[in-house]
C-alpha cells in the first residue's frame, strides 16, 4: 500500500473508531438512565412515610419524615429527630408508618425498638405483612464524586403517598461539626459533636425537611449507603452561616449497622 493509500486508510479507521466511541457513549448514558429507572421501580415499595395517626383529628394523619424498610420487611429505619416528642395516648394517637400496598395506602402502627441520638438514627418495628426490603451496602466504599440517588417525601404527603427521587454526587466527606471562630457561634449540639466528631456525606442534590430519613442508595443496585438528614446535620454544620445553603447531607449507613448489632436486632 502506498504512503497516500495508507494515510487514507488510517483516516477511515479513525472515523470508524470515533463513531464507535460516540455510539458507545450514547448507549452508556442510556444504560445508566435505564439502570436508575429500574432501581427506582424496585425501591419505591420500600419507601414509607413516618408520622402519627389520630382518628378523631383533622386530618387524622400527621407527616413527620421518611423511612425505609430493611431486614424482615417489618423493620423501618428513619432519623431519630423525625419521631414525635409526645403522643396523646388518651386520644389514641399513635406512631404510624404509612405505606403503599399495591394501589392503596395503608397505616401501620409503629414501635421504636432502637435509637441513637448521636447519629440521629431510629429503628422501628411494624406489624402486618412484610413489605419489600432494601439491602444495606458499604458506606466505607463511598467516594467523593460518586453518583447516588435518594427517594422520599420532600413536600410531605399532601399530594398523596408518592415518593420522589433525586440524584447527585457526593461532593465531600467531611466531619459533622467544624470549629468556629468564636464561642458565640457554638450551640449545645455543636459542642457535643466537636467532642466526638464523625464524617457525613455532603451532597450536591437538594433535600428538604420531609426527606429526613430517606435512603441514599447506589443508582445501579439500590443498596443503601446512607440516610438523608436535612435538619440535624445542617443545624450543626451550617449554624454559623447567616443564610444556610441548599447543601444536603447523609449519615453513613455503617452507623445503622452498628446500632443493629449493639441492639441485637
Amino acid at each position: 500500500m502506498s504512503g497516500l493509500g495508507a494515510f487514507y486508510f488510517s483516516m477511515v479507521v479513525s472515523k470508524i473508531f470515533l463513531i464507535f466511541l460516540l455510539l458507545s457513549s450514547g448507549c452508556g448514558s442510556k444504560g445508566m438512565a435505564s439502570s436508575l429507572a429500574d432501581t427506582i421501580v424496585a425501591v419505591k415499595p420500600s419507601i414509607v412515610a413516618v408520622g402519627t395517626y389520630q382518628r378523631i383529628r383533622t386530618p387524622p394523619a400527621q407527616f413527620l419524615g421518611t423511612g425505609f424498610v430493611i431486614s424482615d420487611g417489618l423493620t423501618i429505619v428513619t432519623n431519630a429527630h423525625v419521631l414525635p416528642g409526645t403522643l396523646d395516648s388518651k386520644q389514641r394517637e399513635f406512631l404510624a408508618v404509612f405505606a403503599r400496598e399495591g394501589a392503596k395506602s395503608v397505616v401501620r402502627g409503629g414501635k421504636v425498638i432502637a435509637s441513637d441520638d448521636k447519629y440521629d438514627i431510629a429503628i422501628l418495628k411494624i406489624s402486618g405483612n412484610p413489605l419489600p426490603a432494601m439491602q444495606l451496602g458499604e458506606s466505607k466504599k463511598v467516594r467523593e464524586g460518586d453518583l447516588y440517588a435518594f427517594t422520599g417525601f420532600p413536600i410531605g404527603v399532601v399530594l398523596g403517598l408518592h415518593p420522589v427521587t433525586h440524584q447527585g454526587i457526593v461532593s465531600a466527606i467531611s466531619p459533622i461539626a467544624i470549629p468556629t471562630q468564636s464561642s458565640k457561634q457554638l450551640n449545645p449540639q455543636m459542642i457535643r459533636q466537636l467532642g466526638d466528631p464523625y464524617d457525613v456525606f455532603q451532597l450536591d442534590a437538594t433535600a428538604y425537611p420531609g426527606n429526613s430519613g430517606s435512603p441514599l442508595y447506589e443508582a445501579g443496585t439500590g443498596r443503601v449507603v446512607g440516610i438523608i438528614n436535612k435538619v440535624f446535620v445542617q443545624g450543626t454544620k451550617e449554624n454559623i452561616l447567616q443564610k444556610p445553603s441548599g447543601i444536603s447531607y447523609a449519615i453513613p449507613i455503617r452507623y445503622v449497622k452498628k446500632l443493629i448489632k449493639e441492639s441485637n436486632l
